[in-house]
């Protein structure tokens, strides 16, 4: 069976913006889940996203009791036999590929947030590391980005990098 997902993090509403974008939305109708990184900072954002289908998400830094009382700190699923991981912060980017490796040994693909950097690598042990940026606040990015993936006989392909 073919899983359409669709990765966030950092949408930091209202701080950053007052609402999700479009673009966002109609993503999130198009997938099988949805996928959240932490720092939604309002509770209403998860709502939202809930109403578009199936939300795997995690508390991040700026996330306040109402979230984290609903949300975990990390958030695992198999899916199709990939085994995904989500995790808000994972430290500087220096060594973040050994850091991972040992923390999620038993993990296919971890997705993260934070830096409002978009990240795709590999570490040695073949865990996929997956950033999605952020659609709301780019910071010193070029673009607002999220990411598009699709788990498909018991891998992950399709991976794509979506600018706003």
């Amino acid at each position: 069976m073919t899983v359409r997902l669709l990765l966030l993090s950092d949408t930091h509403v209202p701080a950053r913006a007052r609402v999700l974008p479009a673009a966002v939305l109609a993503a999130a109708d198009a997938a099988d889940l949805i996928v959240h990184a932490g720092d939604w900072v309002t509770a209403s954002v998860l709502d939202e996203l809930q109403t578009h289908g199936d939300v795997l998400g995690v508390w991040g830094n700026n996330d306040g009791d109402d979230l984290r009382g609903r949300l975990p700190e990390i958030a695992r699923r198999d899916i199709e036999g990939v085994r995904l991981a989500v995790i808000h912060e994972t430290g500087t980017a220096t060594g973040r590929e050994a850091r991972m490796d040992r923390a999620f040994p038993d993990d296919d693909v971890l997705v993260f947030g934070h830096s409002h950097i978009p990240w795709d690598t590999t570490t040695p042990r073949g865990l996929r590391l997956l950033n999605p940026g952020s659609p709301t606040d780019r910071r010193r990015q070029p673009r607002h980005t999220m990411m598009t993936a699709v788990i498909d006989d018991a891998a992950l392909r399709e991976v794509t990098l979506v600018e706003l």
